[in-house]
């Protein structure tokens, strides 16, 4: 007996038909929606030079990538020359967001001005593996690049509230903050320019691993404790207020006293601070243009909002559901990315959407359509025995140019056995095509739920069937 494991490695996932229908049915949502939002679809390799995806994630970023080692007399040559060497050249790619960088940059001669792309892939991450936390995850980007303007920030906000609400979403809100709100925050908290960006890493646990470990972490990273305390104690309290301010808007989906409010804190908190003050006004672009999209009552400011990753440079949001842990999505803005590529900055802006999230929900909550994980055909031709084969496989084809589903039982055995195996699979109509159906030029269609057979001449099969095509 074989001792290997059947199991796939860790951190990854087989998926099963009812699993592979689940994830086309979304992803068949999403891409409804970002076409009819006019993004045009973009794909990439799985592997990236690893030089592409060094350096743009920041320290925890970088310490997740997959490396691919050198291969043949290159890995010779590398172990050869020992610990100096480096050992590896490429990567699986760690997101979508650098390499539609790297093609940007590559490609810029020959896209439009503004361009919209969407990119459903898969995308590799050397985490530690958990409950709801994978090695390999699909991510679902959208990105307009080509203009600093809130228009983008807005229409991203819409499609993603659009796609969430034709899945069935009806309770959520889209987080947002602006980095340099942060850089602001940050420096009026005390914290050093240069651990600016440590600080942002610590605090995009906060919801995660609350206060206490975000304060452990902070100081940590050599961030003293009077500006860690005096930090969260802001974010404390603006979360306070915009807890005290969503009774205002009980039952309603005017935020915009919660807002309001919000922004007023932060604007007295970052004081002279130019670039946060930009970040103010931005945001309250943002929130007005949102105000006629179907966005609008989704958005709510959250200066806690951090999202780990270097390359953001502006407006920042992630989708929350209010009694579910973690994010459904995220995303923001990036214009200095494709510069570290093309030699001159191209903003950018995009969002990811989390299909495992969102499927893993909508199953535990029943939000799949009915049907969606129903039969596999909606007849199956059974194989008469000692009747000729050919003909049935000639019956299965002419159903098929019909538009139905077919599958072909693939022994000639046991009728009975064959009506057992149809009603197994939720098969709801099944053909016979014995001698004597041949030779009249006739089928006979049994409704596997009703019990009903009737005999039909074969000329009309197709039709007979199709009523009950995909019931």
């Amino acid at each position: 007996m074989s001792s290997v494991s059947t199991k796939p490695a860790r951190g990854m996932r087989d998926f099963l038909p009812p699993d592979v229908r689940r994830r086309a049915y979304v992803i068949g949502v999403i891409t409804g929606v970002y076409e009819q939002y006019g993004f045009e679809p973009l794909e990439t390799p799985a592997v990236e030079n690893l030089e592409t995806l060094m350096g743009k994630y920041g320290e925890e970023g970088n310490q997740l990538i997959f490396k691919i080692l050198k291969r043949g007399e290159q890995l010779d040559e590398a172990l050869k020359a020992g610990a100096a060497a480096d050992y590896a050249d490429l990567a699986l790619r760690y997101d979508l967001t650098v390499p539609l960088a790297r093609v940007v940059a590559e490609y810029r001669a020959s896209l439009p001005k503004f361009f919209k792309r969407y990119q459903i892939q898969p995308v590799w991450r050397a985490d530690r593996p958990a409950r709801g936390r994978f090695r390999e995850f699909y991510q679902c980007d959208v990105d307009i690049l080509g203009t600093r303007t809130a228009v983008v920030e807005a229409e991203l906000c819409a499609a993603v509230s659009d796609v969430l609400t034709k899945l069935g979403f009806t309770n959520f809100i889209i987080r947002l903050n602006h980095r340099q709100i942060l850089n602001g925050i940050l420096d009026a908290a005390g914290v050093a320019t240069d651990k600016a960006a440590e600080a942002l890493v610590a605090v995009d646990k906060l919801d995660k691993i609350g206060r206490a470990g975000v304060e452990t972490e902070l100081q940590g990273r050599g961030i003293s404790a009077e500006a860690a305390s005096k930090l969260l104690g802001l974010f404390e309290q603006m979360a306070s207020g915009a807890a005290s301010g969503e009774e205002i808007v009980s039952n309603s989906t005017n935020r915009e006293p919660i807002n309001s409010g919000l922004l007023a804190q932060i604007e007295t908190f970052v004081g002279e601070h130019a670039a946060g003050q930009r970040g103010i006004a931005d945001l309250r672009e943002v929130l007005n243009l949102a105000a006629s999209t179907p966005a609008a009552g989704r958005i709510q400011i959250d200066p806690s909002l951090a999202r780990g990753l270097s390359y953001y440079t502006g407006a920042i949001m992630e989708i929350a559901v209010p009694d579910l842990a973690g994010s459904l999505g995220g995303g923001g803005r990036y214009d200095n990315l494709v510069g570290m590529f093309l030699g001159q900055d191209v903003p950018a802006c995009g969002f990811s959407l989390g299909l495992e999230r969102i499927i893993v929900v909508m199953t535990e909550r029943g939000m799949f359509p009915a049907g969606l994980d129903g039969a596999p055909a909606d007849v199956m031709v059974t194989l008469w025995p000692g009747a000729p084969i050919a003909p049935a496989l000639a019956l299965a084809h002419e159903l098929r140019a019909a538009g139905i589903r077919v599958d072909v039982y693939p022994e000639p055995d046991k009728i009975g056995k064959q009506f057992k195996y149809a009603s197994s699979r939720g098969i709801r109509q099944v053909t016979v095509l014995g001698e004597d159906e041949i030779a009249a030029g006739t089928v006979a269609i049994k409704d596997m739920q009703s019990g009903e057979q009737r005999t039909v001449p074969r000329s009309t099969a197709a039709r007979e069937i199709k009523p009950d095509a995909h019931s």
